[in-house]
């Protein structure tokens, strides 16, 4: 059984949790693997650095992104977007890890979702006071794939609502090696972060690194 790593008491939450029809919590799901992720998460940093984007609106981003993949995920004055190239090197984003493409399918295995193909992994990186504000994710040109979201490094809150921004919105703590899965009835719903309190994780310090696989392309 799993330690909280904040409290230090047995963690008791079940491994597979459903929080919609089609969404579900898969806790401590890539707890084995985590040395390997971030040896991969500091070589694509090294090819394509975190930067904070641009909302449409004009809105520095408190989240410093990255990606990896076929595809990345951008956001700049023109818009939301998918690109084959980071724009700040003119370079094809980095390749997708074997070690990511096999734990988001199996993640979405473990969802029931068969089949799962990403081509994109947008790495979010959470300092304390970053936050995500309730969106859906709808760049993409076929919504039959689900999503996959690793959370790793300090605990963050995750926001679930529904296919109305004013639907209510679930908070599920999230904690180092968890996973949420959402697709099929809830491949559209409103989903963001509260603000990432201060700590210190003993793998990543004061941070949170959320890595979001998505089937960008049909």
């Amino acid at each position: 059984m799993r330690s909280n790593e904040n409290l230090d008491l047995p963690d008791t939450r079940p491994s597979r949790e459903q929080i919609a029809s089609g969404a579900y919590v898969l806790r401590g799901f890539v707890i084995d693997n985590v040395t390997q992720l971030l040896i991969e998460i500091a070589r694509i940093e090294t090819a394509a650095p975190f930067r904070h984007l641009e909302t449409p609106g004009g809105f520095r981003m408190s989240v410093a992104m990255t990606n990896c993949g076929t595809v990345g995920w951008v956001s700049d004055l023109r818009g939301y977007r998918y690109t084959t190239t980071d724009p700040l090197s003119g370079q094809p984003w980095p390749p997708m890890p074997l070690e990511f493409m096999g734990l988001a399918q199996s993640a979405a295995r473990a969802a029931g979702f068969e089949s799962f193909e990403p081509d994109a992994c947008l790495i979010n990186r959470y300092v304390p006071g970053a936050r995500l504000t309730p969106h859906q994710d709808k760049d993409e040109n076929d919504f039959r794939a689900p999503i996959v979201s690793v959370s790793l490094g300090l605990p963050a809150v995750f926001l679930f609502g529904g296919n109305s921004r004013k639907d209510k919105q679930r908070r599920i703590p999230l904690q180092h090696g968890d996973v949420v899965v959402w697709g099929g009835p809830a491949r559209l719903y409103h989903h963001g972060v509260l603000p990432l309190k201060d700590g210190h994780h003993p793998m990543l310090g004061r941070q949170r690194v959320n890595l979001t696989f998505r089937r960008a392309q049909t």
